[in-house]
């Protein structure tokens, strides 16, 4: 049996450059330990596996280096803003007092009232011809059935489709008004700032306290009532020629509040079943 040993170790000397930390699988490995050899030599204590180099962080493109910018020229002095001469105005409260305003909105909700009564009258008169039509259903062979419940249903989508022309009517009608009003709203508030030497003009609601001759509401109620008393609507059923765009209340505020919306076509009735 001792001739195995010198085999034994011919093959350990060919595996200790494959294991050793310079060796092929101690790169993918570098925490593989190496024991120290037996016979044949004096063994020597294991080197502890070298570390990889810490891979360093890519610098960025160098085009991404940019030499900082110089700063530039200063501008000449120019002329500096002239002082704040505020003036307060509340909006909401010059629409309330405003008799062009209170019609507009007393017209529009006469309309959108009839308009409901009339859309209650025609759902009750579906209802009735639908009663009618479940009732007659054993004394009418199928093809007039079904004449029947199909012309039920086109009455129902025509009146359907007036209701919503007669909404849509409405809506217009009290969007230009609107907005007649704020632009003639608009028109005083500049002309009394102007009276008192005012050059910025705030709502009441962005300020905290203010004393009362920085206000100009009531001004401004006045003069509103004075130039615009009220608006000429177009005859109901009749829609404006061109429909007034929203536009934004003066005084940086939310649009005024409009009258309520019209109330919606029902669905359309289920047909009497078969």
């Amino acid at each position: 049996m001792m001739p195995a040993r010198p085999a034994v170790a011919a093959l350990a000397a060919l595996l200790i450059p494959v294991l050793s930390p310079g060796g092929a699988l101690a790169q993918s490995d570098p925490g593989f330990f190496i024991p120290p050899q037996q016979g044949g030599g004096q063994s020597r204590p294991a080197q502890a596996p070298a570390r990889p180099a810490q891979q360093q962080p890519q610098r960025p493109p160098a085009q991404a280096q940019r030499s900082p910018q110089p700063n530039p020229a200063p501008l000449p002095p120019g002329q500096p803003p002239p002082a704040a001469v505020i003036g307060i105005v509340d909006v909401p409260e010059i629409q309330r007092n405003s008799t062009a305003f209170n019609s507009v909105r007393e017209e529009v909700e006469r309309r959108r009232q009839r308009l409901n009564d009339d859309l209650q009258r025609e759902q009750t008169r579906w209802r009735e011809e639908q009663t009618t039509l479940a009732n007659q259903r054993a004394t009418m062979n199928p093809d007039q059935l079904r004449q029947r419940e199909r012309e039920l249903q086109e009455r129902i989508t025509d009146s359907q489709r007036v209701f919503r022309d007669r909404s849509r009517a409405i809506e217009q009608v009290a969007q230009g008004a609107l907005q007649e009003i704020e632009q003639a709203l608009a028109v005083v508030i500049r002309q009394v700032a102007a009276s008192r030497n005012v050059n910025l003009v705030l709502p009441r609601p962005l300020v905290i306290f203010n004393d009362a001759p920085f206000d100009l509401t009531d001004e401004i109620s006045q003069q509103v009532n004075r130039v615009l008393r009220n608006v000429t609507l177009p005859p109901e059923g009749q829609a404006p020629a061109q429909p007034a765009a929203q536009g934004g209340a003066p005084g940086g505020q939310a649009p005024a509040a409009r009258p309520a919306q019209p109330p919606t076509p029902p669905a359309q009735p289920q047909q009497p079943r078969r």
